[in-house]
């Protein structure tokens, strides 16, 4: 009897822990899985807008049949210039904001890791507020901030005795420009999530390489750095996730959905909205987004590689 009750306590206490995360599943499933299955299958036709309304409002297959048109997207996809163009400014933009960012968070969450740090939930709650700032506004500021003749940099580079920099025409000041905006939204957050790793870090870890002789350098190399490992690999791949998914900032930075006067503005995601959306041409759009797709596996896949690899060397 009391083994009957036993089991039917774990039976609803298991049935509690699926009814609390059933919300992610359904949320996933609406909002992820079936907008997924929905792209991949309509980059296999020829949809326009009327297509795409015409489907929605009757579910009628027949109208789809009339646009198949196969592998015809994906073989245009890779003979676009423009795609990899997109693809190539989109790398760029991330690797310029991605590896200066983690450097400099991993040196924030060091300082607001220190026991002596006054104030210190004031200072994690500051870093925070670049987080939640409207990106429209940030990237209003920092159009003034990078403005070619009145902008605060071309100014302080004036003094310096440097010409004006054409941070909005040229291809990798720009990018630079788009960097800096998402360096100041995203380091505060990623900062805390490395301060949290840091501070699970056991302290008998700290008290044995003091015991030993380590300096201060010794201890981040050999006992911080690689208890934050996992912490650095999530990272690094939400970074990636979100740097291949860069919009919003380029698009009110650069003026437009054209990607600038030569397409330095041009990302992947704007180059998927320009076609889907401006030139009407849902199925071409829906290409572009498995590409998208399948480019965020690859590079995701890779840095899990590197990082183990790395991983399996320290250990030996």
């Amino acid at each position: 009897m009391a083994r009957k009750k036993q089991v039917s306590a774990i039976a609803r206490q298991d049935r509690i822990g699926l009814l609390y995360v059933a919300p992610f599943f359904v949320h996933f499933l609406l909002f992820g899985a079936i907008p997924i299955a929905f792209t991949t299958f309509l980059a296999f036709f020829n949809a326009d807008m009327n297509l795409y309304y015409d489907f929605m409002d009757t579910f009628d297959w027949h109208v789809l049949q009339q646009a198949f048109i196969g592998l015809d997207n994906f073989r245009e996809l890779g003979a676009d210039p423009y795609f990899w163009l997109a693809l190539k400014n989109t790398f760029s933009i991330w690797a310029i904001s991605t590896i200066p960012q983690l450097i400099l968070a991993f040196g924030l969450a060091s300082l607001l890791a220190n026991p002596n740090l006054r104030a210190s939930v004031f200072w994690r709650t500051l870093l925070m507020v670049p987080n939640i700032t409207s990106v429209l506004a940030v990237a209003i500021v920092f159009q003034q901030i990078f403005d070619r003749d009145f902008g605060m940099v071309n100014t302080a580079l004036h003094y310096l005795g440097h010409g004006p920099v054409e941070w909005t025409n040229s291809r990798l000041p720009s990018h630079f420009a788009i960097a800096m905006m998402i360096d100041w939204r995203w380091l505060g957050y990623n900062s805390l999530i490395l301060l949290a790793a840091i501070l699970a870090i056991p302290k008998e870890l700290y008290e044995s390489a003091s015991l030993d002789g380590a300096s201060r350098w010794q201890v981040t190399r050999f006992v911080t750095i690689p208890q934050l490992r996992n912490t650095i690999t999530f990272m690094v791949i939400m970074g990636t996730i979100g740097g291949l998914g860069l919009f919003v900032e380029p698009l009110v930075y650069g003026g437009g959905y054209d990607g600038g006067a030569n397409n330095q503005f041009l990302t992947m995601t704007l180059y998927l909205y320009k076609n889907a959306f401006m030139n009407q041409r849902m199925g071409y759009g829906a290409a572009i987004g498995v590409g998208i797709t399948l480019v965020v596996i690859l590079v995701s896949i890779l840095n899990f590689l590197i990082t183990r690899r790395i991983a399996s060397e320290d250990s030996k």
